[in-house]
């Protein structure tokens, strides 16, 4: 099962808890054993998986990607200008894998899965692909 889905960032740098979009549609395809894959199709956009307890880890992360990456370089070359937004892309990944067992995706107490704009606000989509093992 492969479905598409459509998120609107509101920011230009936001992380967006995606996990109950991806919960439900493992309940949806009704598989038991299997795995989880999360993709997002854009150069300046990725998916994680960190905490999601206590929102600062998120201000905290935006916050150190600016800092490692400068929205403004004097070395740039892009006529983007966003080569920021691409540097944080790459260093998040463009997709994740998660176990599924008993039917629950199996993430750590404090784990989810984020959509990570690094240049928005936009329209953005990303990817879930259930796979059974059985």
């Amino acid at each position: 099962m492969l479905k598409r889905f459509t998120i609107k960032t509101n920011s230009r740098d936001e992380m967006a808890d995606v996990t109950s979009s991806v919960e439900k549609l493992v309940r949806e395809a009704s598989i038991k054993e299997g795995t989880v894959l999360i993709y997002c199709p854009h150069t300046t956009a990725g998916i994680t998986i960190n905490e999601n307890a206590d929102p600062d880890v998120k201000k905290d992360m935006i916050r150190r990607f600016d800092e490692i990456y400068p929205w403004h370089h004097e070395k740039d070359r892009h006529d983007e200008g966003n080569t920021a937004a691409h540097m944080k892309a790459s260093t998040v990944g463009a997709s994740q894998h998660i176990i599924v067992s008993d039917g629950q995706l199996v993430l750590g107490t404090w784990q989810g899965i984020y959509f990570c704009e690094f240049d928005g606000p936009r329209e953005r989509t990303f990817y879930v692909k259930v796979q059974s093992s059985l």
